[in-house]
């Protein structure tokens, strides 16, 4: 190429001599600003930032499926945008070539109405290594309006305290207001779940509903649960005017048949006294001589025995006297019998 050069310049220095008459000789230095650079369309690409990591990030639910079209913002630790994008058809998303670093990354959609987006979170990337997240969408929670209402009438009963809940979890508690309603959200696991709902306290006056009832909610849908109670059953108050107007005078009647009563004649006496009178007299019975038994008076109960004390006690005082009698007798005796054979012994 040089020469060709050479031999175009001292073509053109012979054509100017021809024209001027004077033959000139261009230096050879004057070529070298004419050799060809580099076009910059060939320059070789950038290099990658060395030691470069990455984030592989994997969207699902609650119940395991995958979500596509969930969309995430990439933070460096400047607060600078270091990348977005939305997950693929397998839930998936990567953002490449990062430099070793703490990021903030931001869930901005689920890319499903029925799920919520998660908490901001700091991811760490390390030198050559790939950072693997699976991000879990939880559902939107469902609507709960709860009613209490009189089985009758279905008049709205306030004060009604009730269990919402699935499996053995009771998850919430909602108690009616003065209108007769509650309402709550109720965290959901799938597109369809369901619950029960047992109440644990009735409306004043109310009994109890026992039964323990079910319904299915879905993520972020209103649903309606309504529970009935019976009026609690009271025992009937006595009227004042059936109560009686008159108060008995004097001690009931007995039977005339029955002893002892006061229409129905004498009690009976003893065996073997006899037949009482009708009118109970305190007439006196005559005791024969030598009997102990006392005729029973007319109208009285028979004697127990009680009467006779005094006739034994009369008696023994009698037998007691004569034996003391006896004695000193006895005595008197003996000692008028030794009074002589004392005397002859002392002549």
């Amino acid at each position: 190429m040089h020469a060709r050069f050479l031999r175009g310049a001292v073509r053109s220095a012979a054509v100017a001599a021809a024209v001027t008459g004077t033959l000139t000789w261009a230096p050879t230095a004057n070529a070298q600003p004419f050799e060809p650079t580099p076009l910059a369309s060939t320059a070789p690409a950038e290099t990658p930032v060395p030691d470069a990591g990455s984030i592989e990030i994997t969207a699902k639910d609650t119940a395991g499926d995958v979500l596509p079209g969930a969309a995430f913002l990439l933070l460096d630790s400047a607060g600078q945008e270091a990348g977005r994008g939305n997950t693929d058809a397998q839930g998936k998303l990567t953002f490449p070539d990062l430099a070793p670093g703490v990021y903030r990354l931001k869930e901005t959609a689920s890319g499903s109405p029925l799920h919520e987006v998660v908490a901001d979170q700091d991811v760490i990337i390390t030198p050559g290594a790939t950072t693997r997240l699976t991000i879990t969408d939880s559902f939107k929670a469902a609507r709960v309006l709860l009613q209490a209402k009189d089985d009758k009438s279905g008049k709205l009963l306030p004060g009604a305290t009730v269990n919402i809940g699935t499996g053995t979890s009771t998850l919430l508690t909602l108690t009616t207001g003065a209108k007769g309603t509650a309402s709550g959200e109720l965290p959901v696991s799938s597109q369809t779940t369901q619950f029960w709902v047992k109440q644990v306290k009735a409306p004043a006056g109310y009994d109890l509903y026992k039964p323990s009832k079910t319904f299915t909610a879905g993520p972020g849908a209103p649903v309606t649960v309504t529970v009935t109670n019976t009026k609690t059953a009271t025992n009937p108050t006595p009227d004042p005017s059936d109560k009686p107007t008159h108060k008995p005078t004097g001690a009931p009647s007995t039977h005339a048949d029955k002893p002892g009563s006061e229409t129905g004649g004498a009690k009976p006496s003893a065996p073997g006294a006899g037949t009482p009178d009708a009118k109970p007299t305190s007439t006196a019975v005559a005791i024969p001589d030598g009997d102990s038994t006392s005729a029973t008076p007319a109208g009285s109960l028979a004697h127990t025995g009680a009467g006779a004390t005094p006739w034994i006690a009369a008696g023994a005082g009698i037998l007691v006297v004569a034996g003391a009698v006896t004695l000193v007798a006895v005595r008197r005796r003996t000692t008028t019998e030794s009074e002589p054979h004392d005397n002859s012994e002392t002549n």
